[in-house]
């Protein structure tokens, strides 16, 4: 089969770059395009990987997040502009993403992600990408990603820092749970918005999130599963550490005690706040 056959001219166009790698070619734009992935902020992680994401034709991408657009955002959060301030992030970044590509379908889902939302949100997507900021949000995406099957990309930053893997838990690669079983104690672990955020680093670190997402869907390259890549800006180096599955993990070990979703404000001891950007933990 021709690898343009079935695709519009406009389409040959858009994907031609796609279309001509042997890696993706005609076949896998397809998939792409059928493909969907539920994206948990649109903020400044969110706002480089849903953009890399409706560029390369991923068909239908959901965009949970419960804030509005403040002018402290625009400094790293592409997504939204100056206009914005004072919108629902949702609606911002379902203009700007549905300005970048038409073909995509894009869900904004304007909701507070917790224990009572999160199956009914994630179950029709294919991969769930997690740019949170806090640690209720990130064990309840952890969690819910593992119970429904669904593999989760991870993406962390601070100041000059990002951390990003994949886990695929429910195939027996290992979760965030393995790596961090319990959260930290409240308040021990700065927020970007108390120890600040390098305006260009989500902008790495969300493209690799992008990046690792569409590897997943097609099937390509090495995935980051059982690995865990840490980013320093400031001179500029990646380290990566093994990240095996733990026999110990309370959610996909030997001998788990984590069966369902939880409190994780309650258990976490910290309000999920807004859905955007992530803690480096």
């Amino acid at each position: 089969m021709s690898p343009a056959k079935g695709f519009t001219p406009d389409q040959v166009a858009r994907y031609a770059r796609h279309l001509i790698l042997p890696e993706v070619g005609g076949a896998g734009q397809r998939k792409l395009l059928s493909s969907s992935v539920l994206l948990l902020g649109a903020g400044g992680l969110g706002s480089p990987a849903g953009m890399y994401l409706t560029a390369a034709g991923v068909g239908k991408i959901g965009v949970v997040d419960f804030d509005r657009v403040d002018a402290s955002n625009l400094q790293r959060q592409l997504l939204h502009g100056t206009d914005d301030i004072g919108r629902l992030k949702v609606d911002s970044a379902a203009e700007t993403l549905r300005s970048l590509n038409p073909d995509v379908e894009v869900v904004p889902i304007n909701e507070h992600l917790n224990s009572e939302t999160a199956m009914r949100i994630f179950k029709p997507y294919d991969v769930i990408v997690d740019g949170t900021d806090n640690f209720p949000t990130r064990y309840l995406a952890n969690d819910a990603a593992y119970f429904l099957g669904k593999p989760l990309v991870h993406g962390s930053i601070l100041r000059f820092e990002g951390r990003l893997a994949l886990f695929d838990a429910a195939k027996g690669t290992g979760c965030y749970r393995c790596l961090f079983p319990e959260p930290p104690p409240p308040g021990e672990v700065q927020s970007c918005a108390e120890a600040g955020v390098f305006g260009v680093l989500p902008g790495i670190i969300g493209s690799m999130m992008a990046f690792e997402t569409i590897k997943y869907l097609l099937n390509i390259g090495r995935p980051m599963v059982g690995r865990y890549l840490l980013f320093e800006g400031e001179d500029m180096s990646f380290r990566e550490l093994k990240l095996p599955h733990s026999k110990a993990c309370p959610l996909c070990g030997d001998n788990p005690t984590v069966h369902e979703l939880i409190d994780y404000e309650a258990w976490c001891g910290t309000a999920a706040m807004e859905p955007s950007e992530a803690r480096a933990s």
